[in-house]
């Protein structure tokens, strides 16, 4: 039976900008792991076309009119729950990434990124749910910073030290293999750690587990 993970990765996006949408086309055309099946000119367009069509990723701009990215998140959660979010726009306001991280977003890039970084974060979320990069981890370390209780429920939790070196990794960005490899045990075995960390922290998604481990101690802050 063939592996249901070679088939291309499905991939929408939302952006006003043709030209924009135009250039992200032809970088991901080159990929055969990628198929691009929609494109909208805004949030509107994108949540009509979701009712018909099943992405495995969604690249959202935040500013489009009539709806932008800002409302569309929250109505994506509901009708695509699966569907990873990577939120594209000109500006790195910390509290905005950190605000989208929280209600939804997988990851967040400028849209000066190369194609290159778009791919791996594509790539990266569909296989991993989450793509940090250097600016989703400054916005979420501000955004502690600045809000103490960001769901936090159990700062006490008692970790494992099993538990606190998977988390430690995680934080570092390595895959569930690399984190299998290094600490020696199953894929599996690592994401029923990281579920298990999930609920002893509170933590809702992985950028919860993050600010968990800076706010404990367990990661530093840079």
């Amino acid at each position: 039976m063939k592996n249901t993970d070679e088939r291309p990765i499905k991939v929408a996006i939302a952006d006003d900008h043709a030209l924009f949408r135009a250039g992200v086309k032809t970088a991901l055309s080159s990929k055969k792991d990628i198929e691009l099946i929609a494109e909208a000119d805004n949030g509107m367009q994108l949540i009509h076309l979701l009712r018909h069509i099943e992405p495995d990723v969604i690249l959202l701009d935040i500013q489009m009119p009539i709806m932008d990215g800002i409302q569309t998140l929250p109505e994506i959660r509901k009708l695509r729950p699966e569907a990873k979010v990577i939120i594209l726009s000109m500006h790195n306001d910390h509290s905005m990434i950190s605000k989208l991280m929280e209600i939804g977003a997988n990851s967040y890039l400028t849209k000066n990124s190369d194609s290159e970084t778009i791919y791996q974060a594509i790539r990266t979320c569909h296989d991993q749910e989450f793509f940090f990069n250097e600016l989703t981890n400054k916005a979420l370390l501000t955004g502690l910073r600045t809000k103490r209780t960001d769901g936090m429920h159990h700062p006490e939790a008692d970790l494992s030290e099993k538990e606190m070196r998977v988390l430690k990794l995680m934080c570092e960005e390595k895959t569930t293999k690399e984190i299998a490899d290094i600490v020696e045990i199953s894929p599996r075995t690592v994401e029923a750690i990281r579920d298990k960390l999930k609920t002893k922290t509170g933590a809702k998604s992985m950028a919860g587990l993050v600010m968990y481990a800076v706010k404990n101690g367990i990661i530093d802050q840079p």
